[in-house]
């Protein structure tokens, strides 16, 4: 068993008021982010995509088991193939695989099996999860938390995106197989959202909703 190892905690300490604002100013700007299914066709360098997968490599994972994969695709040919085998299974999940109160719960957001932005987005990020680890002998080592995990590191890439000035879309096309077929993903790593990045297009739409407020999404004791 490996003996843990510690080093000093780089932490710069603030004045309550800065913490407040810091925290007030931080909420205003994600505040503003929406969720688009318009993307333009406009180039993005692959820089800020990559120092958005930096972003969400620094989110906590369980046992620091980091399990994850960020898989970046700009190639118009693979995103097209992506494109028509999402369309293939959306187009069953909505005439006939989702049931009615499924359908009723996406119907004020004006979803449907067409998705354009597969294939407009000049990059498609899919993130993968490591469900188990592999040792040098080609044996598995459990990993724990990955769910959850992933979710986190999922959460700090759109923050990032955000935060550069790019829109993105949680597209979780049901079922996600075809892409770890057409991605060549090893069999411990697990499609689990895929994430257009770009930016809007011109005449670009959001639908017409209102977060929750704070008095319903938190309980203080």
């Amino acid at each position: 068993m490996t003996a843990p190892r510690f080093k000093p905690l780089a932490f710069t300490r603030r004045a309550t008021a800065d913490v407040v604002q810091r925290a007030r100013d931080f909420h205003a700007e994600m505040d503003t982010r929406r969720t688009t299914r318009h993307f333009s066709t406009e180039d993005v360098p692959r820089t800020a995509i990559e120092y958005a997968i930096r972003t969400a490599g620094t989110a906590p994972s369980g046992a620091h088991q980091q399990p994850w994969t960020f898989v970046s695709i700009s190639d118009p040919e693979l995103k097209r193939r992506i494109r028509e085998a999402a369309e293939r299974e959306e187009y069953e999940n909505y005439h006939g695989r989702m049931p009615q109160e499924w359908l009723q719960a996406l119907a004020p957001l004006g979803t449907d099996e067409h998705k354009a932005h597969l294939t407009d987005a000049p990059w498609l990020v899919v993130v993968f999860r490591r469900i188990y680890g592999l040792e040098p002998d080609g044996s598995r080592r459990t990993y724990y938390y990955t769910q959850e995990s992933v979710g986190i590191a999922a959460g700090f890439f759109i923050a990032a995106v955000h935060r550069m000035g790019l829109v993105t879309l949680t597209h979780t096309p049901n079922p996600m197989g075809f892409l770890s077929t057409l991605l060549a993903r090893p069999p411990n790593e697990k499609a689990y959202l895929i994430l257009p990045v770009g930016y809007p297009a011109k005449d670009a739409t959001v639908p017409d909703i209102v977060r929750k407020p704070l008095g319903e999404i938190s309980v203080w004791r």
